[in-house]
C-alpha cells in the first residue's frame, strides 16, 4: 500500500475512533469542569446543564471539522448555538475561556500517541473555538451597549421632562447608578467630538457617578455623589467644583449647574433650573463658566420662569419682609438710589452708619450682599415679584383668597 493510502486509513481509523470515544470525551470533560472550576459547581443543574451541551457540542464540532476542515470554515461559532440565552449572560468570557481549555486538555490526553496531525488539529480547532466565542461575547457586549446608551437616554429625557414613572428606579438599577444622595444636572454644548468614555472616567475620579444624554447640540450630566469609598476617603468635592472639573468634556458656550437636590429621583427639580438657566444664559455677559443656575434667577424671572420667580420671593423677599421692615424699606431705597449710602441715609433720615448696619443685617439674612452690582439686581428683582405679589394678593376679593388657599 502506498504511503498516502496509509495516511489515508489512519486519518479513517483516527475518525472512527474519535467518534466512538466521543461520549467517553465529553463525560471526562464534564468530570474535569467539576474537580477544576469552583463556578461550574455552584451552578445550578440547568446550567450545568446546558454547560455540558456546549462541551459535547465542541467535541462532535471538532470531529466533523477533523474530517474536512475546509468544509465548514465557520463550524466553531455554531457550538455556542447549542448555549440557552440566559447561559451567555450568567457565564463570562472567562469563564468560557476556561471551559474550552478543559476540553481541549481532556482531548489532547486521550488523543495522546494518536499522531501529531491530530494534536495539532486539536490546537488548531482549539484557536478558532476561542475566537469564536470571543466574537459571541463582543458582540452581545455591543448590543449591550446599543441597549444602555438607549435606556440611559430614556431615563435622561424623563429626568428632563419631569416625567418620572414608576418604572424609573428600576431603569435607573439597570443603568448600574452608583450613585447615592445629592444629585446635581448639568447643561451646556455638545462638543464635536464627544468623548463620552473620558467623561466617565474623569467623574469615577472625582467620586461621582454620570448619566450622559446628548440631545443635538445640548450635552446633559446628571451627576449623582457615588458610593462611599471607605473611612480615608476625603471630603466630598462640592457641586461647583465637579462642574468645573468636568468642563473640559463640554463644547464652548455657557455651562449651567443647576442645585443640588437629595437624590435622584428629584433630579428633575434640579433639571428645570439648570434648562432655564441655560435659555438665558447669553443675558449675562459675565457670566461665568459653569454658572449657578441661582445665579441667574433675574434673566430666568425675566424670561418667565415660575420656579426662579418663586425661588426669589422665597429666599429673598419673604425672609426679609418676616424679620424686618425695615430691612425691607432700606434695600429698596438703597437700591433705587442708585447704591449711595448718603442718597439713602438722606431719604429715610438716618445716619449713613445706620444704612450700612441694615445692609449687612439684610446679607446675614437672605446670604446676598447688596452692595455689589450682580448681587443688587437679583435682590432688586426679589423685590419687584415681591411686591407685586403682595399686591395681588391684597388686591383679591376676601372669598377668593379664601378659595384659593
Amino acid at each position: 500500500m502506498s504511503e498516502r493510502g496509509a495516511a489515508s486509513l489512519s486519518k479513517s481509523d483516527t475518525l472512527a475512533w474519535l467518534r466512538r470515544i466521543s461520549g467517553d470525551l465529553a463525560t471526562a470533560t464534564i468530570q474535569r469542569l467539576e474537580d477544576s472550576l469552583p463556578w461550574y459547581a455552584e451552578m445550578p443543574p440547568a446550567r450545568r446543564s446546558a454547560v455540558g451541551l456546549v462541551a459535547q457540542a465542541g467535541i462532535t464540532s471538532f470531529i466533523q471539522w477533523f474530517e474536512d476542515p475546509t468544509s465548514t470554515p465557520w463550524i466553531a461559532a455554531d457550538i455556542f448555538a447549542a448555549a440557552p440565552r440566559e447561559l451567555l449572560r450568567s457565564v463570562s468570557l472567562q469563564q468560557t475561556l476556561q471551559l474550552i481549555r478543559a476540553t481541549v486538555e481532556v482531548t489532547e490526553e486521550r488523543v495522546a500517541g494518536r499522531g501529531d496531525d491530530v494534536r495539532e488539529a486539536i490546537l488548531l480547532y482549539s484557536r478558532e473555538v476561542a475566537f469564536a466565542a470571543a466574537d459571541v461575547y463582543a458582540r452581545a457586549a455591543e448590543a449591550r451597549g446599543l441597549w444602555d446608551a438607549r435606556l440611559e437616554a430614556l431615563v435622561v429625557d424623563s429626568i428632563l421632562t419631569g416625567e418620572a414613572d414608576e418604572e424609573l428606579p428600576s431603569r435607573i438599577a439597570a443603568l448600574g447608578w452608583h450613585g447615592h444622595g445629592e444629585v446635581a444636572v448639568l447643561v451646556g454644548t455638545t462638543p464635536p467630538q464627544l468623548d463620552v468614555d473620558q467623561l466617565r472616567r474623569t467623574a469615577r475620579k472625582l467620586g461621582v457617578d454620570v448619566l450622559i444624554g446628548v440631545q443635538g447640540t445640548r450635552l446633559v450630566l446628571v451627576v449623582g455623589r457615588a458610593q462611599a469609598r471607605g473611612e480615608d476617603a476625603g471630603p466630598e468635592l462640592p457641586f461647583p467644583e465637579i462642574a468645573r472639573r468636568l468642563e473640559p468634556g463640554f463644547g464652548t458656550g455657557h455651562l449651567v449647574l443647576g442645585p443640588a437636590v437629595p437624590a435622584l429621583v428629584d433630579a428633575s427639580q434640579s433639571a428645570r433650573a439648570a434648562l432655564a438657566g441655560f435659555a438665558v444664559a447669553r443675558a449675562w455677559r459675565g457670566a461665568p463658566r459653569p454658572v449657578d443656575a441661582d445665579d441667574l434667577l433675574p434673566e430666568r424671572a425675566l424670561a418667565g420662569d415660575p420656579l426662579a420667580k418663586h425661588t426669589l420671593v422665597e429666599r429673598i423677599y419673604r425672609p426679609l419682609q418676616a424679620h424686618s421692615t425695615d430691612l425691607v424699606t432700606t434695600l429698596w431705597s438703597y437700591l433705587d438710589n442708585g447704591r449711595s449710602l448718603e442718597a439713602t441715609a438722606r431719604e429715610l433720615f438716618v445716619h449713613p452708619n445706620t444704612v450700612r448696619y441694615r445692609l449687612k443685617r439684610v446679607s446675614e439674612v437672605i446670604g446676598w450682599d447688596a452692595t455689589g452690582p450682580r448681587e443688587a439686581l437679583i435682590l432688586q428683582t426679589a423685590l419687584i415679584l415681591g411686591a407685586i405679589g403682595t399686591d395681588a394678593t391684597r388686591r383679591r376679593p376676601p372669598a377668593l383668597r379664601r378659595t384659593n388657599a
